[in-house]
């Protein structure tokens, strides 16, 4: 079990307990366990390779794990149609059809999930509208940007109206507008109950959305905790940072480094470093406090750049 998280298959909606993939000599996820309450919105972080897409994959059931069990809503086994029904997808690459019409694509994939007559209409409907795309419904894929494309994609793995929600970096490449407007329709869906998985490559957007993160690299979870308790435990101390309007004599004494005008001092009392610069009575024209952030956290964890 990683990071003594206490697994409990009853009352979670998403239990991964003890997960392992290999391909060949290659061990893409190594031992992962974790559990996901229900309403809750989990992130998954690492580097490319680290083994998010392998994970998402494996709870959806499209692969099954050489070892260790998922457990869905009380259901062992997430390859069975009964536990399939309660998970929707937003997978990161595109799964809709460029020579189709927003609304035929809808309606596909609303017949895939035994909708049909006026409930697979209503649904059709509502998901244009959820994506801001009810104007454009009957235009081709193709003429679309890529924000339309990403909206469209999340929402045809929610027509089921599915209680599990997999979103596998539903931000990327996207325009900012776009992007403001996923984030705000995935905060409906967190409203309104549903439990959501989310792996990004946007520090941002872990930190701005979900109650708890884990980092993943090399097919190990090596943190997993809410994201104030992460910036705590791994982000180091916040920064002072001052300019001086001069370059203070030598023989002053300043906590922290010194390099011409500038002053960067790290401390768990900023304000009290603050009164200490202040009692020397050098004018200052720039005072800030730098404090950690999940990229901070990441990088110490990992020593990667997310984008690696």
């Amino acid at each position: 079990m990683v990071c003594g998280e206490d697994l409990d298959s009853y009352s979670s909606m998403i239990t991964a307990d003890n997960l392992c993939k290999k391909y060949g000599s290659l061990v893409a996820v190594d031992g992962i366990s974790f559990a996901i309450q229900k309403g809750e919105m989990f992130g998954l972080l690492g580097p490319n390779g680290a083994g998010k897409t392998t994970t998402i994959t494996m709870i959806v059931g499209a692969l099954r794990p050489d070892s260790g069990t998922i457990t869905i809503d009380g259901e062992i086994d997430p390859t069975r149609n009964s536990v399939r029904r309660k998970i929707g997808t937003a997978p990161q690459a595109l799964a809709i059809y460029d020579d189709l019409t927003a609304e035929e694509n809808l309606f596909f994939f609303g017949r895939l999930y035994n909708l049909s007559g006026k409930l697979l209409r209503d649904k059709v409907d509502w998901a244009l509208s959820f994506a801001g795309l009810t104007l454009r419904k009957k235009d081709k894929v193709k003429t679309f940007s890529g924000g339309m494309q990403r909206r469209l994609n999340l929402v045809s793995g929610l027509l089921h109206d599915p209680p599990v929600i997999l979103m596998d970096e539903p931000t990327v490449g996207i325009d900012p507008q776009s992007r403001n407007q996923i984030f705000d329709s995935i905060e409906m869906l967190k409203k309104e109950g549903r439990t959501i998985i989310y792996t990004t490559h946007y520090m941002e957007e872990a930190q701005r959305l979900c109650d708890r993160v884990a980092i993943i690299d090399q097919g190990t979870i090596l943190a997993l905790d809410t994201v104030d308790a992460l910036i705590r435990q791994y982000g180091g101390q916040p920064t002072v940072e001052v300019e001086f309007t001069s370059t203070p004599d030598k023989h002053v004494k300043f906590p922290g480094d010194l390099t011409g005008n500038k002053l960067r001092a790290k401390t768990d009392k900023p304000l009290e470093v603050l009164a200490q610069i202040s009692a020397t009575g050098i004018e200052f024209q720039h005072v800030g406090i730098e404090r950690a952030d999940l990229e901070a956290v990441f990088l110490q964890l990992t020593g990667k750049k997310l984008r690696d």
